[in-house]
């Protein structure tokens, strides 16, 4: 019996050897996406996949994954190679689709990733994926219409994928040449006044290439009496990733409003759906009144979470706000449930000519709802806020809020 089991191992030994000295194409496979994706070894890891094609030639999710890693290591000409010849082969692979149209996409061949999509939709017509592909590809070209419909058509698919959310804000802002839009906001006070406030803003709004700019008048019944105000807003573009918000106002009517305001933010739009933004704003009344404001976002599925800081130092000590607000997006990036809650005054709030006395530096708890919808190209918007607000040293009174807006693109 010894003598069997010893002649088995004899004859199955050199078989055992042979194939730990000679892997599968899976296990090639696996190690190559492991050296590439681990170690960052794009050259050890392409030929590992070069070997597991020789084994297995007509894997075609090696061969894929063959070209995106030449895509990677910048070698478009290996990449645009393997690509055609799965092409010649008449492969229908989603996978094949969205990495070929990712290769011309990022090499500025626009055109013809857009021809690589439209053929991929057809076989894939829910492929998220590609449909996500497509908006970034006509937004880099400035095709913002086109953009919009494809981002549209992908949450359709999907409500609740993230960055197809995000995305979808960010086209949103430049999907229409013009905008003109009227506000109205109308305060109560139980306390503090004895009038009610009427806030009317009348905005227009122009894209251009550099970025939006809006011109802004503003006109306001406050403490009985009247005021105006101008602003002009501009969001230039820095970057893919970079843009800036630069504002400026006047007023000659002070108290009403401040004689001067500016602000200027850098904001970035950052992976995994993350935005922020950090800058300062600064009112002029009959002294400088400077406010340094920072903040962060998150989309996540059919939400996005925002918390926002201002904080307005002095010689005696530092005031803050803080305000933190939640919208639900129901279908488009102009449908949404909002929820906002927060402590302390803004410059941005119709409230800003409160800073003048220092009520800032009191206790201050802000509550509110807002809910915006679209009808084609007009945009509506309705929302209230109940503020508590310590307006002298332990004296509170209540404020309510409802603002109504309207916005027309063309």
């Amino acid at each position: 019996m010894k003598r069997c089991q010893s002649l088995l191992f004899l004859l199955l030994f050199p078989l055992a050897i042979s194939a730990q000295q000679n892997p599968s194409a899976d296990e090639l496979f696996l190690k190559a996406r492991t050296t590439a994706f681990e170690q960052k070894d794009y050259n050890a890891s392409i030929s590992l996949a070069k070997e597991a094609l020789k084994i297995s030639p007509d894997y075609t999710d090696i061969s894929i994954f063959l070209a995106r890693l030449y895509t990677w290591n910048k070698d478009i000409v290996s990449a645009r190679a393997v690509f055609e010849d799965l092409q010649k082969k008449g492969i229908k692979d989603e996978d094949y689709f969205v990495a070929y149209a990712s290769l011309e996409y990022w090499n500025d061949q626009n055109a013809n990733a857009i021809k690589i999509i439209d053929e991929g939709l057809v076989h894939h017509p829910s492929s998220e994926a590609l449909w996500l592909l497509k908006a970034k590809v006509y937004f880099a070209t400035d095709s913002y219409a086109e953009a919009e419909q494809a981002i549209t058509n992908l949450l359709l698919i999907n409500p609740k994928n993230t960055e197809a959310r995000a995305f979808a804000v960010r086209i949103n802002d430049f999907s229409s040449k013009n905008e003109v839009g009227i506000t109205y906001n109308y305060s109560h006070f139980d306390k503090q006044f004895d009038d009610d406030w009427h806030i009317i803003g009348v905005s227009y709004k122009r894209m251009t290439s550099l970025g939006s700019v809006i011109l802004r008048g503003n006109y306001a019944n406050k403490f009985a009496q009247n005021g105006t105000q101008i602003e002009l807003e501009a969001y230039p573009r820095l970057s893919k990733t970079f843009y800036l918000y630069v504002g400026a106002g006047y007023s000659e009517d002070v108290g009403l409003f401040p004689k001067y305001r500016t602000g200027v933010s850098l904001n970035a739009n950052l992976p995994h759906s993350f935005e922020a933004e950090i800058g300062y704003r600064q009112l002029y009344f009959t002294n400088n009144i400077w406010l340094y404001t920072a903040s962060v976002g998150k989309y996540y599925k059919n939400f996005w979470f925002n918390l926002r800081t201002y904080i307005t130092p002095d010689s005696k000590n530092i005031a803050h706000s803080y305000t933190a607000t939640v919208r639900y997006y129901t279908k488009s990036s102009q449908d949404y449930f909002a929820v906002q809650i927060g402590t302390g005054i803004s410059p941005e709030e119709n409230r800003n000519n409160l800073l003048e006395n220092e009520t800032f530096k009191l206790k201050t708890f802000k509550l509110g709802a807002a809910y915006n919808f679209a009808v084609y190209r007009n945009l509506f918007s309705v929302g209230t806020m109940y503020y508590n607000q310590e307006y002298l040293p332990n004296v509170k009174g209540n404020q309510f809020d409802i603002t109504l807006g309207y916005t027309r693109k063309f």
